[in-house]
């Protein structure tokens, strides 16, 4: 027979499994379809963060090209990150992003484990004219979405690392054409791409060039 503080103490002890066991239901599987797709709906984008139907585009792009080994130049908080890690996750490939801001850097690790691509996404932090170099391998997919003017400075860092097939995305092209000229001149000019300019999202009156390297 329990005595009154053995009652007790079993009263305390359920009251603690109970407990946990709300605390458990209040926190879903962060790496469920359902949890992520309503993170990616409320997450707060800052007008430097890429589009709902461009970040689509990027994903749906891994995951048709299977891409193994990707780099984004420019995470900002991690919005696009995390819709390409989802296509790099079913492809069983990694990303690599690279961001300038520590703050916007630290933020976007946060995200990323929020929705569980810690493992499928890294981010790097510094200036990505330091730090690609530092990139060891080959890639098959890149997307550039950082200093406009710097996009073909980023492309000839990444371009020897290119793997044949590899595609090559680039964000803002249309409205900031003229500080990344070079760049397209190149790729549009070059016998060594595919390229196209093309609009997934209107929500900033901008355009993406997505290219395919031949060789």
């Amino acid at each position: 027979m329990r005595t009154p503080n053995a009652w007790k103490v079993a009263a305390l002890a359920a009251g603690i499994i109970a407990c946990g066991s709300s605390l458990t239901g209040q926190n879903p599987n962060r790496t469920s379809a359902e949890f992520r797709k309503k993170f990616i709906e409320q997450f707060h984008r800052t007008g430097m963060a890429t589009t709902p139907g461009d970040a689509m585009l990027l994903r749906i792009l891994v995951q048709s090209r299977n891409a193994q080994r990707g780099v984004e130049v420019g995470t900002e908080r991690g919005f696009g990150a995390i819709n390409m890690g989802i296509g790099f996750e079913r492809t069983g490939g990694h990303l690599y992003t690279l961001e300038i801001n520590p703050r916007r850097a630290a933020e976007a690790r946060e995200n990323l484990k929020k929705v569980g691509l810690e493992k499928v996404v890294t981010v790097v932090e510094g200036d990505a004219l330091e730090t690609l170099p530092k990139l060891e391998g080959e890639f098959d997919f890149v997307f550039i979405d950082a200093a406009k003017s710097q996009y073909f400075q980023y492309l000839k860092l990444l371009e020897p690392k290119l793997k044949p097939g590899a595609v090559v995305v680039a964000d803002n092209v249309i409205r900031f054409a003229e500080p990344m000229r070079d760049f397209l001149d190149y790729v549009q000019n070059s016998p060594d791409y595919e390229s196209v300019v093309i609009r997934a999202s209107l929500e900033k009156h901008d355009g993406m060039l997505v290219a395919y390297k031949l060789r």
